[in-house]
Order: C-alpha cells, then sequence, then structure tokens
C-alpha cells in the first residue's frame, strides 16, 4: 500500500513496486505483518514533512515483523528464515512495512519473541521502545513510584508492565473504563481530569519519583507538581517538558532495545495488546479507526501467510 502524494486514508492505493533494493548492512524482510501507529497517517499527511525527506511513491509503515528472506554485503547477523521484527524508521520515508518485502538495517532487527504472534510481534517496536526508552530517560527502577499517563494505551501499557518488571509501583491514569485492566497490569489507577494531583496524592502521599507523559495536556503540569524533581518527568507528547527541566522523547531505532522487549515477552511479563488485526489492503480503514482513538490494544495488518495474523 502506497501513497503517490500527502494526502489522507483516501490516498492509499495497492501497487505493484520493483523489489526493494538490499544494500550493506541490510537484509530483505518478506512481511507476515506490518503495526498501524498514528505517526503513519500524520507522516502520510506531510506532517514531518518539515523535518524529513519523503519520497513518492512512499510505503507507509515504521512496524514490521516478518522472515528474512535474504542478506546485503556484510549482514552476518541474520540469515534466511530468520524470524525478525523491528522499528524500520530510516533517515528518509519511501520504504516502510505496508508491502510484501522490505529491507531493513540490520541495526533496526531483532529476532521475533516466541511467546508473541505474528500480529503481537508487529504492534510491539515502536509502543514498545518509546515505553522503554521514556522509562530509561527518567532512570526509572525498583523501589521507585512511578506515575504514566494514559497507563491503558497502546505505549502505556506496554510501559506499566516494563515498569512492573522492573519492580516499580505504577499509579496510572485511565478513563474508569479501564481500572480494571490498568490492575490486571499491576498498576494502581487513577481517572484523568480535574483534581489529578489529588487523587494521586491520595495514593503517594509525598509525590511520585517519575513520571511518563504519553498523552499531553493537563500531564506535564500535573506531573511538575507532584515530583520531587522534574529531571525524573518524561513526554512524548509534550515539548514543555524539556522546557521544565525533564525530557522529550523522540524514539530511536534500536536493536539492544527490541531484544529486552523480547526477553520480557518471552518470560512472561510483557504482552501486547491487539485489537483487531485487518488485510494490507484495508490500511486505509486501519488508519480511520486509529485515527478515531476508540481501539483498546493495537491495530495490525496483515500481510504475509495469505493474509492471516
Amino acid at each position: 500500500m502506497a501513497m503517490p502524494r500527502y494526502g489522507g486514508p483516501e490516498t492509499l492505493t495497492l501497487m505493484e513496486l520493483p523489489d526493494p533494493k538490499v544494500a550493506p548492512g541490510e537484509v530483505l524482510v518478506r512481511v507476515e505483518a506490518a503495526g498501524i501507529n498514528p505517526v503513519d497517517w500524520k507522516m502520510s499527511a506531510g506532517g514531518l514533512d518539515p523535518i524529513m525527506v519523503a519520497h513518492f511513491p512512499l510505503i507507509p509503515g515504521w512496524d514490521v515483523a516478518g522472515v528474512v528472506a535474504g542478506n546485503g554485503l556484510d549482514s552476518p547477523e541474520f540469515a534466511p528464515g530468520d524470524e525478525v521484527f523491528g522499528y524500520i524508521r530510516k533517515d528518509s520515508a519511501e520504504c516502510g512495512a505496508y508491502a510484501e518485502q522490505v529491507a531493513v538495517p540490520v541495526r533496526m532487527l531483532a529476532r521475533k519473541p516466541r511467546a508473541l504472534s505474528w500480529a503481537q510481534t508487529a504492534g510491539l517496536p515502536l509502543a514498545g521502545l518509546t515505553a522503554l526508552q521514556a522509562a530509561d530517560r527518567v532512570g526509572a527502577t525498583t523501589g521507585d513510584t512511578v506515575l504514566v499517563h494514559a497507563a491503558a494505551g497502546g505505549v502505556g501499557s506496554l510501559a506499566t508492565q516494563i515498569l512492573t518488571a522492573r519492580g516499580a509501583r505504577v499509579i496510572g491514569t485511565a478513563g474508569p473504563a479501564n481500572h480494571d485492566f490498568l490492575r490486571g497490569l499491576g498498576a494502581e489507577p487513577v481517572a484523568y481530569g480535574p483534581g489529578l494531583a489529588d487523587r494521586v496524592r491520595a495514593l503517594a502521599p509525598d509525590g511520585v519519583d517519575a513520571a511518563l507523559d504519553f498523552v499531553g495536556g493537563e500531564a506535564v503540569d500535573v506531573s511538575v507538581e507532584l515530583l520531587r524533581s522534574p529531571a525524573r518527568l518524561a513526554s512524548v507528547a509534550d515539548h514543555r517538558a524539556a522546557v521544565v527541566g525533564g525530557h522529550y522523547v523522540w524514539v530511536r531505532p534500536d536493536a539492544p532495545g527490541l531484544v529486552t522487549l523480547a526477553a520480557l515477552a518471552d518470560e512472561g511479563r510483557l504482552t501486547v495488546f491487539v485489537d483487531k488485526v485487518l488485510p494490507l489492503h484495508q490500511a486505509a480503514e486501519a488508519w480511520r479507526l486509529n485515527a478515531g482513538g476508540h481501539t483498546r490494544g493495537k491495530l495490525v495488518l496483515a500481510v504475509g501467510l495469505g493474509g492471516e495474523s
């Protein structure tokens, strides 16, 4: 599925394009599933044009799970038949994961977790690395009390699991309908909205050690009010986090991080919640669902296995 120009879901077109060229240090991946992320449709609408070069026709998709089909020069890390996954954001936008094949630098890939399905694996890289890198940026560790904003979302639910696996106490914001879901992940839920700081202090009278913001809005201000040090605030949604002394996080491809996520999954300490799997030709519908914001868990495109997940 590719786009001849910037635009919305209606510009996604099923195309036959030449097989990817595989550069040195890359492998050719036969795609089994591709994860859907908001950045896919935002980028394809031109939202990243000020900072990223795009070439058309543009194939979206930065989350991939698939099987190595061939090697470029000097890429001994993987062999044909290896099952891999990755967050495959390159320096420019052109050849993404919404395709039968994609060439990927080996530095962006790791071996697929055995415990996860293809669909779950495709939903893990971007969201999982975002959660992991945000937690690392604030040094979240055993014994910390961490406030996670939007803890029931795609990134927040993974952050909650990562923090719990590290031995941290997680207080997570979510709507009441998701409170039982958060309890199942090991978090203590609180409702977002006016009075949030007071509700968190009812659970943690001395405030929190760290805060991760995956939603924006009031989250930065509430976090600063509750934190002992603003240096332990990380946001992926609000640049003001850096202004107040914290961190603004833009996720980076990172193979060691993928290895960490896969290990947590195989140890039974992390899973990916998939809301729906759609065939590749329904990518436009997947974008509309994702933009609507009413799904719980990841949306995934099935590419290989005859469209099965």
